[in-house]
């Protein structure tokens, strides 16, 4: 079939100005959806980045802790075999066992800090 055998279609002024408008209105609201979703996109990387770099400080701390324990023990168990008598080795206990209390307290409170700050979101 021929191109001009087709009937001659014209779409009413009032009719193509409404597509028109109906198209640009929804350019513009997809716009505005990817500039929105860009936007969440960028928000989500840096909150993804803050935990990331949380998450490594607490493992770092955590690593720290653990290591001063060891210590700690290590040390305390080097007292407690030169302990004179076992009154001496009760009085090393005692001290060792204050000493740690405080020590892990200590040590939660600056994890739960670390945690804390780690699932704050960034400031905008």
């Amino acid at each position: 079939m021929a191109g001009s055998d087709f009937p001659k279609f014209e779409i009413p002024t009032d009719m193509q100005a409404f597509a028109e408008k109906s198209m640009e209105q929804a350019r513009k609201a997809f716009d505005t959806f990817v500039s929105a979703a860009t936007q969440g996109v960028s928000g989500v990387e840096g909150q993804a980045a803050n935990l990331r770099t949380g998450a490594r400080q607490v493992v770092e701390l955590t690593i720290r802790h653990a290591e001063q324990n060891m210590a700690a023990a290590f040390a305390f168990g080097q007292r407690l075999v030169m302990a004179r008598d076992p009154q001496d080795a009760m009085q090393i206990q005692a001290d060792y066992v204050k000493s740690h209390v405080q020590t892990l307290t200590d040590q939660a409170k600056e994890l739960a800090a670390v945690a804390a700050k780690a699932t704050t979101p960034p400031a905008r």
